[in-house]
């Protein structure tokens, strides 16, 4: 497997597995809002999206991605980790370790001072993948959503 960053050109290839992803949680497909949102994010350098291919072809085996943000408390940036997802033919493959280690290292890498991440409290196997690569559950801060409705 190798991992490398996403560029426009790699769009038809990512598109149909964010699709696959968003379903996972429960939305709908919208394949061609889901490909401009990806274009827009890589065009404008708004995200950072690592992909992991097979070997032997330009098979999409999983795909992360990550937006930048920063802590005015550290005077740094900071990596969230937005989205990770893993086809469901490589799975138990240690695809999502080796995209979570290449974004450790670019976090590194870019002077970050954290990456953030977050998924369902139900969610045990994510859990202990994030917790295998460092991430420790955030104890000092409770989040809050505030949803921002169209009407």
């Amino acid at each position: 497997m190798r991992i490398v960053q996403a560029t426009l050109e790699h769009l038809d290839l990512l598109t149909p597995l964010f699709v696959k992803y968003r379903e996972f949680y429960g939305e709908l497909p919208f394949p061609d809002s889901s490909r401009k949102f990806l274009e827009v994010r890589l065009r404008r350098k708004e995200s950072v999206i690592y992909l992991a291919l097979a070997d032997d072809e330009d098979k999409l085996m999983g795909f992360c991605q990550l937006y930048p943000s920063y802590s005015s408390l550290s005077l740094k940036r900071v990596w969230i980790l937005n989205d990770i997802y893993v086809a469901e033919d490589a799975r138990r493959q240690l695809v999502a370790d080796r995209l979570l280690q290449t974004a450790k290292k670019m976090a590194k890498e870019t002077n970050a001072v954290r990456m953030r991440v977050s998924t369902s409290s139900n969610n045990e196997v994510a859990q202990k993948v994030y917790e295998s690569i460092g991430f420790r559950e955030d104890t000092q801060f409770k989040n809050y959503v505030l949803p921002i409705n169209s009407d």
